[in-house]
Formats: C-alpha cells, structure tokens, sequence
C-alpha cells in the first residue's frame, strides 16, 4: 500500500480545521444579532439574557400573574348569563348559529344538538351590576376591580393545540411562551430569582386533567435562561438545586468559577451564545440555593393570610397555596408568575365536576387580587385569569343526563384581567343569545397577548426576534393583532 503523504494529511486537516472556525464564525454571526434583538428597544441588549433592559414605553404594570384554568372553562355556567336560554332548553341549536363551524370528534357524530341551559342562578354584583354565576361567589365580590373579557376567540378546537396557542402565539410547538418573551424583553427586578416562575396544580374537577407539557413555559428559539422555571411542591421546590452530601457553599462556588472559565473558554472559540447563557443559569441557580427556601417558607405568614386564601392555601402544591406563593414572588419581583390549574375539562358530569373546579378555585382568585390591593401592589401588577376555549351551549351526551357535559368550544369564550392598567368594573365584548358566536368587541388571543404586552410597556410589533428568515415575535407573522384599547384604564 502506498504511504500517506505527510504533506497531504497537513492539508487536510488544516482544509478541516479551517472549515471548522469558518462554520463557527458564520454561526455566531448569525446568531448574535439575532440573540440580543429587540427591535426598537431602548438601551442596549443585554448579553445572554437579550433583554431590552427597560420597555418600549411607559409600562402599566410591571409585572403579571397568569392565572391560567387548564381544560376550558365553561363561560356559559359561569360568566357569559344569557337568560334568554331559559326558554330555548332542550331545543335543537339552529344550523343558522352552528354555521358549519368544526366541531371535536367527541360530539361530531351526534344527530342532535340540543341546547342545555345553565342550571344555577346567575345575580347583579357591584356597582356595574355584572352577571356572575352562583359557582363563584368569591369571584363575584371583586367584579368592581376587574375587566370581563366576554368574546375572547380562538381557532383551535382541541386542547393541546389550543393551549399552545394561546400560551406561544402559534398551534405548532417549539415557539417561545408568553413568560420568555416578556423575560427576553424586559428580564428580571430580581438577581436572586428568575424572571418566570410556574406552578402547576391538579383540580378535584376532572381528575386527571389534561396533559401540560414543559414546552408550554419553554424558552422556544430564545436562549435557554428565559425559560419558566417550575416550582413544585415538597422538600425540594426546584429539581437538582439542592447541594449533594458533601458538597457545601464553598466547594460549590469554586466548582462554579472553574466551570464559568472553561465555559468563556469555549464561547471564545465558537461565539455560540448558549454558552453564556448557561454560565448565567448556573449562577442564578447557584443563588436561588438561598432565595428559593426563603420564598416557599410560608412560616412568616399570619392567620389572617391563610384565612383570606382558604384552608387549602395551608397544603403545598395546592392552587390556593400556589395564589399565596405568587403573592409572594410578586412582592419579591418575579417579572411574570404562570399557574395551571388543570381539571377544566367538563364534557362529562358537567355540574360535579365543573362544581368541584370552582370549589378549587375562587376563594384563592379572588383572594390574591384583594391581597395586592391591600399591599399596594394590583396598580402595577396584571393579573389574568382563563384557560385555552370555553364550552359549548348544546349537550355532549344525552340531555338531562347527569353524565353529560359540553364540548369544546374556541368561537366565544370568557377571561377576566385585574390591576396593571386594565379598567376596573367593566365588561367587553358580546355573544349572540346562544353564546356561539361573538356579536361585537371580539378579542383573538392575539389581540390579548399584544394587550398584555402592551400593558407591560412592550410593543408587539417591535418585540422580534430573528429566527428561520423572520422577525418572529409572540403574536404571529400571518395576521395582525391589536391592543385591545377599549379595556385600558
């Protein structure tokens, strides 16, 4: 066999070293304009993070709780009182309202549509005199502090599509959600804690309640450290934060300066900026080591708390204990707090179970909203509540059956936002008599999303981005969206 020429074997592995940095050169260029892009943002972009260190303009509020009710609650039985359907109970839903509108495989090989009217009494509250339906009294007495969102829509029609929707601004998975946007724009008031925090809790309604995916407090195309940080009940809050046996504070802190060197080491060589921002996360978790015991240790609260929230708000990992914890990261600056509440999803024993949800749920909404109040923190904090669609107004089921329920629906459905700029005692938006199609002030979820952007001082628009040859931003490429104006105090 003919010996390998010394000269060639130099030549290609130069040629292959070469190519190498080249590649690594037209990575990092493409990637750090892109990593640190929020167009139109005052100061300049903050390194890893991205952030525009500061919003577009005069924000409303400065930070947000998405109060976010998994599985679709029904508007119907719950907001939307429409008392005109007293009357049409058990008649067939006219094909005139239905308009050939898709419908889920669960009720699409039914004959009949038959109407089912809401079976609980429905009263005036507040100064407005606002509908509220008998499931939520708690709800009821903060209606004069909220903004009732009455024709929210959306075209998805399935869970997880509907909830990655409105969660990312898209029904195909992978984009960044609505928490990393608002921590790439804005990034955090606080340095010992992340700038997204989630909390997930199961309700006693539908028990499993739908699937929730990491993917939906994900980071997407943004660099990793913008990613919601899940909280979850127990001894250890967060996973893998806690030091081994063995391994105390200091030894820790060494461990993390020899690994940041190599880590700048190698961005050096690549430019790749995921590098720096897992040097940030390790240290942001290396502090958290300290902040994240000191916010889940609810031994500081008094009596008069945990009656304001409930007895359930005493029981990690419940939705009422979740309220009190976002309580807490708002007073210690978490820029956006995301809790899911899962067991929404009535399509069969609708008055047990959507009953139970409601059990789960209204002390502690409406106790968080009264509790920032008190502490002078609802003026600049957002609070939303809703999930991904509503319900339908015919039966999933044999009517009159106790097992029966309602179906999905995303053509109409209900919300509520409180403090951070939003009017207080209002209502918006209007459905038809048969609570299928919305009739005026219409608000898509990109229209929601851009609002909630916009109360936060961040413009939709101009919040971007670049990613596969597109300004990519959280309310889409294909459609316009709109501040909802109307709702602004």
């Amino acid at each position: 066999m003919r010996p390998r020429s010394p000269n060639l074997f130099s030549r290609r592995l130069f040629l292959g070293r070469a190519a190498g940095v080249l590649g690594s050169a037209a990575l990092a260029a493409l990637r750090g304009p892109a990593a640190a892009r929020v167009a139109g943002a005052p100061g300049a972009p903050g390194g890893a993070a991205g952030s525009a260190r500061g919003p577009h303009f005069a924000p409303r509020a400065k930070r947000a709780v998405y109060l976010f009710q998994s599985g679709g609650p029904s508007q119907i039985d719950l907001f939307d009182f429409k008392p005109g359907l007293r009357n049409l109970h058990a008649s067939e839903l006219p094909e005139w309202v239905r308009r050939g509108q898709r419908v889920t495989t669960m009720t699409s090989d039914q004959d009949s549509f038959p109407v089912v009217a809401p079976p609980y009494e429905f009263a005036r509250h507040g100064a407005h005199g606002t509908w509220v339906s008998e499931l939520l009294p708690h709800t009821a007495q903060i209606v004069d502090r909220v903004t009732i969102l009455k024709a929210v829509h959306t075209e998805a029609i399935n869970h997880d599509p509907a909830i990655t929707f409105i969660n990312t601004g898209t029904q195909v998975p992978g984009k960044p959600s609505l928490g990393a946007w608002l921590s790439y724009g804005l990034g955090s008031e606080n340095a010992d804690l992340p700038a997204y925090m989630v909390l997930i809790s199961q309700g006693t309604g539908k028990v499993p309640g739908q699937p929730l995916f990491s993917r939906l407090w994900d980071s997407g195309f943004l660099s990793s450290n913008h990613q919601g940080v899940k909280l979850r009940a127990g001894k250890d809050p967060v996973l893998y934060l806690s030091n081994p046996p063995g391994v105390d504070a200091q030894r820790r802190r060494a461990l993390l300066d020899d690994l940041a060197d190599l880590d700048r080491e190698h961005l050096a060589r690549s430019g790749d900026p995921e590098i720096e921002a897992r040097i940030e996360q390790y240290e942001m978790a290396f502090r958290m080591q300290s902040s994240v015991p000191d916010l889940t240790d609810l031994s500081d609260e008094p009596d008069s708390t945990f009656e304001l929230y409930g007895p359930e708000s005493r029981t990690p990992g419940t939705y009422a204990a979740h309220c009190l914890l976002a309580r807490r990261m708002v007073e210690r600056g978490v820029r956006f707090v995301q809790l899911f509440h899962r067991g929404w999803d009535q399509h069969l024993n609708l008055d047990r179970e959507l009953r139970a949800q409601c059990r789960d749920t209204d002390q502690a909404s409406a106790a968080l909203v009264v509790d920032l109040a008190r502490r002078g923190l609802l003026d600049d904090t957002l609070v939303i509540w809703g999930g991904e669609f509503g319900r339908t107004v015919y039966s999933q089921g044999k009517l009159g059956d106790p097992a029966s329920g309602r179906d999905h629906h995303g053509r109409c459905f209900t919300m509520w936002l409180a403090g951070g700029g939003v009017r207080a005692g209002f209502e918006h938006g209007v459905t038809d008599e048969y609570c299928y199609n919305v009739v005026g002030g219409g608000v898509h979820i990109r229209d929601l999303n851009a609002t909630i952007l916009h109360l936060l001082g961040m413009d939709h628009a101009r919040l971007t981005f670049r990613h596969q040859g597109l300004d990519q931003r959280l309310t889409g490429v294909e459609e316009e969206a709109r501040v909802v104006g109307e709702i602004l105090a």
